[in-house]
């Protein structure tokens, strides 16, 4: 007799030897619950493999830093040579592409072999590369259009990240059964529509600051884009880990439908709670524990509260870049004020100096990819790609605008739409992901990720390249006499206005007086503003003394003092005191 699907081959056997035990069992000793499974322990190399892999690891580091080292040596001379209108990010993949045509080259002429350490590896980027670009983000909002146009971006931060993977992934879905492109199935099909919704926020700031847009509306577009990388690794992680496990036999659409988004749910709010929860208890410890005169010690304790939500979060399967960004938001809204003046500045620096730097190796390494990685390229899967990604950022784009123009008083005109809708660019996010996905069979694990490529280039290469035009049309069609006077200023280096400012909120620092008295001056606060204000803001952070603020300014002084000594009695010093009078 032919067995059923879900009959073992012994299916009798086995409940007569149920039956017997279940009855030998009465009159024995009692059961003994069995000991738990031991967790599987991944094997340690040791002896000669663990040599070869040090020095494998040791080649991997080396190139990675030379290529980052030939990148800053490009921002450098883009910077002293005044070429802003070219994007960092465009000449880094530029480099990218050529670096690795040349390697190629050296390969074929059997000169040496860079493969293993040109390849770009999935574990590493959201490991150690990616935290600190999402958790530098955070830090660095400016907190107070974030949180008054909360609403907004997380609107267009969840649900238009939704709409866009539902169209890309739905496209992409029924194209293949209408046998137009390669055929996938409905889970790779949204898993793909769901990272490569992920926008890269670089170039679209760039954009915004050089059109000296409004800053809210600049806020909605850079808090957007970054809530927009953690919902699309979220919704990624949603695809794979539920439609992938789920039988179709068994469960219905709507039943992996419920499913998936309450995974979701449970992930997005679960991660951000933790990773605000973190942030407040940061707010709390050094509130409490005074570390402001040992900077050292006060520094290093950032830095750990920094990267703990993301190892807790993925260790509890949860989403480490979501907790990572909250609590980046809360630790610079709150944490930050609690530290010393030298910490403040030492946090903002080196952040934006390893985000910088983590930034620049991914760029690099996505143009080394073209040469790098194995690829399969299907034509038409490409150019209808390209045209669910644009058809899916518009369906974002316009509606949710349009409806939020009945709630708000800053009105988005229809020219900021075109940019918004023209600014979504694709960045290192969809291109880690794509490696990132266990796809079978191999062949449409490299069509995902050549796509994956051609798409991030295609967008950052002909639309970030196109920013500068862009730029001039809007200004042609603006009769605006600033801008016009202003043509000449705009400047698409992110890395030079980040070396040349330090925010001034967040080097503030108010008295228990002065604090009060700002209150009560900022008397239009409304809904979680005020509450922030009257509450939260006195019970996470600390009102200093008139003797705090004078050891912070004695503190400070006494390091300039100190760089401006060695810097007059060192080698290249000058003792002309007019010469640096006139140098300032």
């Amino acid at each position: 007799m032919q067995q059923g699907p879900f009959q073992k081959p012994n299916d009798t056997t086995d409940n007569h030897g149920n039956e017997s035990l279940h009855s030998t069992t009465t009159t024995a000793m009692p059961t003994i619950p069995a000991p738990p499974t031991p967790k599987n322990i991944l094997p340690v190399q040791t002896g000669v493999k663990a040599q070869e892999e040090e020095q494998s690891s040791g080649m991997t580091i080396f190139f990675s830093l030379l290529v980052i080292g030939i990148c800053i040596i490009l921002v450098h001379l883009l910077i002293k040579f005044k070429l802003h209108f070219l994007p960092e990010s465009v000449a880094v993949v530029s480099l990218g592409i050529l670096m690795g045509g040349i390697i190629k080259i050296i390969e074929f002429q059997e000169l040496a072999n860079w493969k293993e350490e040109e390849m770009f590896r999935p574990n590493m980027f959201f490991l150690l590369i990616l935290p600190p670009i999402i958790f530098e983000s955070g830090y660095s909002l400016h907190k107070g259009n974030f949180f008054q146009n909360i609403g907004s971006i997380t609107l267009f931060a969840v649900i238009g990240t939704i709409i866009s993977a539902f169209i890309v992934g739905g496209g992409i879905y029924f194209l293949g059964q209408a046998d137009v492109i390669y055929k996938m199935t409905m889970t790779d099909s949204f898993a793909f529509g769901s990272l490569i919704s992920a926008v890269d926020p670089v170039a679209t700031i760039a954009i915004f600051n050089a059109l000296n847009v409004d800053p809210v509306l600049n806020m909605l577009v850079f808090g957007e884009s970054i809530l927009n990388d953690a919902v699309s690794i979220v919704l990624t992680n949603t695809a794979e880990g539920v439609f992938s496990h789920s039988d179709s036999s068994m469960v219905t659409g709507w039943e992996t439908f419920i499913q998936a988004l309450g995974n979701f749910l449970t992930m997005f709010f679960g991660s951000a709670a933790l990773g605000t929860l973190t942030g407040v208890i940061s707010a709390l410890f050094l509130k409490h524990f005074d570390l402001r005169k040992t900077p050292s010690l006060e520094f290093g304790m950032m830095i750990i509260f920094a990267y703990i939500p993301y190892g807790l979060a993925e260790g509890i399967k949860l989403s480490g870049i979501m907790s990572i960004l909250f609590a980046g938001i809360v630790m610079s809204h709150y944490t930050h004020h609690n530290l010393s003046p030298v910490t403040q500045i030492l946090m903002q620096q080196t952040l934006r100096t390893v985000a910088f730097m983590c930034e620049t190796c991914v760029f690099a390494f996505l143009g080394l990819s073209i040469f790098s990685f194995p690829h399969k390229f299907e034509m038409s899967f490409v150019i209808w790609c390209i045209v669910l990604v644009l058809l899916g950022r518009a369906v974002n784009i316009f509606p949710l605008s349009f409806l939020l123009n009945f709630f708000r008083d800053h009105k988005i005109t229809p020219k900021m739409m075109f940019i918004m809708w023209f600014s979504g660019l694709r960045g290192a996010i969809p291109y880690a992901l794509s490696l990132h996905l266990g796809l079978e069979p191999i062949e449409k694990r490299q069509l995902i990720g050549t796509t994956t490529i051609i798409i991030v280039l295609f967008t950052i290469l002909l639309l970030g390249g196109g920013t500068m035009p862009l730029i001039r049309i809007m200004d042609i069609e603006d009769n605006s006499q600033s801008r016009r006077k202003n043509k000449k200023d705009i400047n698409l280096s992110k890395t030079q206005k980040m070396g040349n400012t330090i925010e001034a909120d967040h080097l503030s620092e108010l008295t228990e007086e002065e604090y009060e008295a700002h209150i009560y001056q900022r008397q239009d606060l409304k809904g979680f503003m005020w509450l922030d204000a009257k509450y939260l803001n006195p019970f996470f952070t600390r009102r200093l003394t008139q003797e705090d603020l004078l050891h912070g300014r004695i503190q400070m002084k006494t390091l300039t003092n100190k760089w401006y000594e060695e810097v007059r009695q060192g080698p290249s010093g000058s003792e002309d005191e007019e010469d640096e009078a006139e140098l300032l």
